[in-house]
This record gives structure tokens, sequence and C-alpha cells, in this order.
């Protein structure tokens, strides 16, 4: 048996490497090259023997894993920061997409009532790793756009999370009978261990964290440790074990040494992406491919097109920009891994057939590769679009022209701890200036204090146009994106040559390009702060006292801007009322 396993993970990872490598020469995203190496080595592996219960420990694994590590990324500041508008989008997309695959399956597809209750479930949520993995490829994590979409995802995985409780704890003799009562106790012991392992895990783990952390392969060993021992746990207790993998890596996502554990298990990320559309393909029957296949891409159209389209309608209700809005939209065109997660469970309970996971397995894997092209080709595809897209944003753009002055002197993109010292410095100046951020609990707090302020993203060329940048004389920008920057130096000289424009790069060779575009000045955080420590060096030497002055004169200043800005920008008007707009 285990040279039998042994040789069939050979297989995969042979044909994984070969499809993977000629898809990179194509110059094709390498998602796309496992996926179709998972449809290649499924009939193989099938015609080898492969066992049922192989397959389920590889999938079981491979999916837990691939929850733990979204759950390190789920950090409960990073929830509690997403937002009421993030909130309501995600809830009102997952119920307006949920309702209307229930509405397609049981009167165009003729499913019955339970099945067209798990297609409607399996079409509302999006995929958590697809979209972190290419945004993370991308390097646009830090966009406006990244931002909603993964405050749309955080909603999105908890209440895939609290239906996966639910059924996990209905069996096949029950059915749906008597749920209300199921549900009510389902949550209770639901809810009793989830705050256990939440406590045990503040409580405990977090310092044998701590413990451990002075050896990297103890605190590798330990992370692995965590995450399968808590998906036992609730394994025990009848629930998923890949609800106790994702709480596992929330609980980690608090500690300090978060980030360290996600970069040691990366490479396991990798791995277990591919055993993840091994297992897509494994699940998708070939020889019953004809039947399915109509199905499969009517509903891939629901999530392909009416999905983004449900998505902006309310990005624009909710009055963000047209381009913001189809970045967002166009990013959450796919099914989610826990929707594959919840049909295995659904057909293990006899709820539904292997022909209906066949399907939904064909559907993920045609709106994985759809929304693979739409996120990386998503600028082209915006441009190409931009005219149509106005249809949903004629109010929007009415109102939207209200909120712009004729003229500011001074215009703040990215308002930050960088952007915080800049302001107070252009106060002095007696100019009228203006503060744009993406942050909406920035604006709100800004204009608390009434300082002029707008939300929008830089990287808007619509936002950018409305701004009058032909009449301004100063452009600052604390924005660390590439292409955001890039495309505003180059806005601005459009317009405007004789405008002096300050902007930051995250590394010597973006400065210099920078500057070769037309910027006057680039901040260089790391080159700016390797100065300032030379400057030091030279000034003080080795005398500890000297450090000593410096570092009560730095705590102070830090304190002081902490206090004035709490991550969420709780001002104490640091500009003493003396505001020029």
């Amino acid at each position: 048996m285990s040279e039998q396993i042994f040789f069939q993970l050979a297989v995969i990872l042979v044909i994984a490497f070969l499809v993977s490598y000629i898809i990179r020469l194509l110059k094709q995203p390498l998602i796309i090259g496992y996926i179709i190496a998972g449809i290649i080595v499924s009939p193989f592996l099938i015609s080898f023997g492969a066992t049922g219960e192989i397959t389920n420990v590889f999938s079981k694994i491979g999916i837990a894993f691939l929850l733990f590590i979204v759950g390190l990324h789920l950090n409960p500041k990073v929830i509690k920061g997403v937002g009421a508008k993030s909130l309501l989008i995600g809830l009102a997309q997952v119920i307006i997409t949920f309702t209307l695959a229930f509405i397609v399956s049981l009167k165009i597809l003729r499913f019955d009532i339970i099945t067209s209750l798990y297609v409607g479930i399996a079409i509302a949520f999006s995929s958590t790793i697809i979209i972190m993995k290419l945004l993370s490829d991308k390097k646009q994590l830090d966009s406006l756009s990244s931002k909603m979409s993964i405050g749309i995802l955080i909603v999105q995985d908890l209440i895939a999370v609290f239906v996966l409780i639910l059924i996990s704890t209905i069996n096949s003799n029950d059915g749906f009978a008597g749920f209300g009562f199921l549900a009510i106790k389902t949550l209770l012991i639901g809810a009793g261990l989830i705050f256990g392992l939440f406590l045990f895990g503040f409580f405990v783990l977090l310092r044998v964290v701590k413990s451990v952390a002075h050896s990297q392969e103890l605190l590798f060993l330990f992370s692995i440790c965590w995450a399968f021992l808590a998906s036992a746990l609730f394994a025990f207790f009848g629930f998923s074990l890949e609800i106790g993998a994702l709480l596992a890596g929330m609980i980690l996502s608090v500690s300090p040494y978060s980030t360290e554990i996600s970069s040691k298990i990366k490479p396991l990320r990798d791995f277990f992406l591919i055993i993840f559309f091994i297992i897509l393909g494994l699940n998708l029957d070939i020889s019953n491919i004809g039947i399915v296949v109509v199905d499969a891409l009517i509903l891939s159209a629901i999530v392909l097109f009416f999905k983004p389209i449900i998505l902006m309608v309310f990005m624009a209700l909710f009055k963000y920009t047209k381009r913001t809005s189809f970045l967002v939209s166009t990013s959450l065109a796919q099914i989610s891994e826990f929707s594959l997660i919840i049909l295995i469970l659904g057909v293990s309970l006899g709820h539904i057939s292997s022909e209906i996971l066949s399907t939904l397995t064909l559907t993920l894997i045609i709106t994985i590769i759809g929304s693979t092209y739409m996120i990386i080709y998503s600028k082209e595809l915006y441009n190409y679009s931009y005219k149509a897209l106005s249809f949903f944003w004629k109010k929007n753009i009415k109102e939207n022209k209200k909120l712009f002055r004729k003229k500011y002197d001074a215009i703040l993109f990215g308002y930050n701890r960088t952007g915080f010292e800049i302001l107070r410095a252009l106060t002095k100046l007696k100019k009228h200036y203006l503060v744009v951020d993406f942050n909406p609990d920035t604006i709100s707090a800004l204009n608390k204090f009434k300082i002029p302020s707008l939300y929008g993203d830089a990287e808007d060329l619509e936002f950018l146009n409305g701004l009058k940048l032909d009449k301004i004389d100063l452009a600052i920008s604390t924005i660390p994106d590439y292409e955001t920057t890039f495309l505003l130096i180059e806005s601005i000289r459009l317009v405007n040559p004789e405008a002096v424009i300050i902007v930051r790069a995250e590394n010597i060779n973006e400065a210099l390009e920078f500057y070769e575009k037309g910027a006057d000045y680039v901040l260089t955080p790391q080159f700016i702060g390797g100065e300032h420590v030379a400057k030091m060096i030279k000034n003080i030497k080795t005398n500890k006292n000297g450090y000593k002055k410096e570092k009560e004169k730095h705590l102070k200043r830090i304190k002081e801007i902490l206090k004035k800005d709490k991550g969420n920008l709780k001002i104490s008007s640091p500009f003493d009322g003396k505001f020029h707009y």
C-alpha cells in the first residue's frame, strides 16, 4: 500500500511539473497548468487502482492545509477592520447570487430542492486561495480593489464556515427534518468548541509559540502539529475537520510570528495547491462529461457574468468608483474551495449525487480558469468595457462632481504615518490643500476635523481627471504601489508640467524610474532611514548616552503620533484647528 501511495504521488508531481513547465513557456498562469495536470492525472490514477481511501486522505490533508494557510491571513483585527460596506456588499452578493443560482437550478436545470440549495450555496462563494495567490503574484494586495475583495472574501468565508458547521451535523437518515432544533444544537456545540479553542489559543498556545520561536524547525513543526490537532478535534466532535484547520490558522494569525510561520510553510502551500487541483480532477467523472457540460456552462455563466454584475450594482450604490468596482467584481468571479468541501460533504451525507459533484467541479474548473484571465488582464478588460459600465454610475458621476473644488494648491495622496507629518507641514504653508485616500474610516475621521478630503482610488483615471490636476502647484503621494505611482506621475505631467511632484518608492530601481518619468523628488524610506542612522553613527559614535537621548526623542514622537492616530485615525486635532481649505 505504501509503495502504491508513493508511486501515485510521484506521478502527480512529475505530470504537474511537466505541464506547468510547458504552461510557463507559453507565458500562461501556473494555476492553469495545475488544473490541466489534475485533469490529466485523474484518469491515470484511477487506471492504476487509486483507492477511495487514498484519494480521501489526499483530499482531506490538502484542503485542510490550504484552509490553515487561509486562516493565517484572517487576523481578527483584519476582520474587524473590514468595514460595514464590505460586510453589507458581501452579504448582499451571497444572498442574491444564492437566490439566482437556486432558481436557475430548480426551474431551468430541473434539480430537486435540496440539490438546488447545495448548488446555490456553492455558486455564492468565491475562492480566497485563488484570489490571494493571483493578487499576491501581481503585487496588488495593497490596492483599494484588493482590500475590498479581501474584505468581501472574509465575509463569505465566515458564512461558509457557518454553513459547514450546520451541514456537517446533518446525517443522511434525518435529512433536513427538525432543522430548526438541529441548527440551535449545532450552533451551541460549535460556539462552545470555537470559544474553547480561541480561549486555549490566546492563553496557552501563543505562549508556547513564543517559547519555540527561537528555533525555526520547532516553530515550523509546532505550526503543522497545531493545524492537524485542531482539525482532529473538530472531526472528533462531528464537525468538518476543515473548519478546525481554518480556525487553527486564525488563532495563530494574532501571533507576532504569523508572518514567519506563513513564509515557512509557503512551499507546502504551493505543494498542496497542486494536490487541490488534482482533487478537482479526481472529482470530475470524465465518463459523464457530456451529460454535465451543459449544466456546468449555465452555472458558469452565472458566476462569470451575473455575479460580477451583482457586485458592481452594489459597489455603485455605495459610491465606489467605476474602476474599483470593476476590479473587485471581476476578481470574485469563480467558485470557492469551500464550495468543493460543502459538495463533497453533501455527497458523503447522501444529500446530493456524484453527478452533481461532477457538474459543480466542472463549473469550478471553468470559473477558476476564466477568472484567472479576468484578474490578470483586468486593466485591459476595464479599458475595453469602460463606456458600457457608465450605465451603473450615471447618478454617482453627477454626485461626485460636486465634491471636487475648482482649484487646490496641493493634493496629498495617501494619509498614513508619513502623510500625517506631511499634512502638518502643508498647514503651515497656508495653501488650499486636499487629502485623497481609499480608506473610508480615514476620510470620515478627517471630515470630523474639517480637513478637506476625498474618498477615491489614485489608480482610477476617471477620478484623477476630476481633481483638476492642471491647477495644482504641489502633488505628494505616500502610496507604495508602483503602478499607481507611475500612473499618477504620468497623469499630472500630461496636464501640468510645472507642478512639483513628490512620490514614494519601495526601492532604488523604482526611484530611478519615477525620476525618469518626471518626479521632482522620490521618497525612499529604506534609504532615508539608512542615511539617518549613518548620521547618528557619525555624530554620536559609540556614546551610549547619545543614543539614549535619540531614543527618548524618538519614543516621544512615536507616542505623540500614536496618540493622535491609533491606526483607525482617531485624530485629536494635530493642527490646532488651523486648517486652510
